[in-house]
């Protein structure tokens, strides 16, 4: 299946894999653009297509006084101008049925958080838009039961889907991934992602601020790409330890270059 609505973005038959990159939270425009900036001549570069990421809010934070945002249309408008200055898809997460209409006014690809891939109200008003449904499969799920995430939004008679893993739930505070995971979710004939910060991460802990261990992010970059994955999504700052929102597991931004470099020849083995 190809989804058409984003160039170059291809499952199967693409000579490289795709990359979703961005910071965790839309901080402000002058970072935002910086960011995009950075990685747009990278990955034109490297030719690898390439969609800006960025939360124009967090709606899932572990403590109330942590940050969520600087304002919805604010944050949604600045991941526009992202689009119009440099040309690329972009993608946001939406976390309630009705915010789906908002956010495909401005984005390319709207994005399900892995909490919330069941509820089947927000996939099917994500489906309506028409826009790519990026599904973040939950930690608390089986790649087999993604299949009906992916029905759900199909059934609405949108075919743009792609499914990203995160890793999976090991104890209270600390996930694992699975890598067979990936050849199975390619078996419902859609895009599959490896998120490879987030699967990094370390919830719950006793602070309230998550932790993770960023100096895996190569590892489950590697094993993803010798597995087969479609694409990658990697949270990336060029200050980690001063973001907003998620800097524990995030990539610093003067490493990626260096990392897409080495993922690009697995690639090229592999064909």
């Amino acid at each position: 299946m190809i989804i058409n609505s984003l160039a170059g973005i291809k499952h199967g038959n693409s000579s490289n894999f795709f990359l979703m990159a961005g910071p965790c939270a839309i901080e402000g425009e002058e970072i935002a653009l910086r960011i995009a900036d950075r990685i747009v001549h990278i990955t034109d570069k490297l030719n690898i297509p390439y969609i800006f990421k960025g939360s124009y809010r967090k709606a899932n934070r572990s403590r109330v006084d942590s940050f969520t945002g600087i304002g919805d249309e604010k944050a949604l408008k600045i991941l526009q101008e992202v689009k119009n200055t440099f040309g690329v898809p972009t993608v946001t997460d939406i976390h309630e049925s009705h915010e789906a209409e908002m956010a495909a006014h401005y984005v390319d690809v709207l994005q399900i958080p892995a909490f919330l891939c069941r509820q089947t109200e927000l996939l099917v008003a994500a489906g309506k838009t028409g826009k790519v449904v990026n599904i973040k499969k939950g930690q608390f799920l089986s790649a087999e039961s993604m299949q009906f995430a992916v029905d759900k939004v199909i059934e609405t008679g949108n075919d743009k889907v792609i499914l990203t893993d995160r890793g999976n739930t090991f104890g209270y505070q600390d996930l694992i991934v699975d890598f067979r995971g990936i050849p199975v979710m390619k078996s419902f004939d859609v895009p599959v992602v490896m998120d490879c910060t987030h699967s990094l991460q370390q919830p719950n802990q006793s602070t309230g601020v998550t932790g993770g261990k960023p100096a895996l992010i190569e590892t489950i970059a590697k094993a993803a790409i010798a597995v087969g994955a479609d694409g990658l999504f990697i949270e990336t700052h060029p200050d980690p330890a001063n973001a907003k929102s998620d800097g524990a597991n995030m990539l610093h931004l003067d490493l990626l270059e260096e990392l897409l470099v080495k993922l690009t020849r697995i690639r090229e083995a592999l064909l």
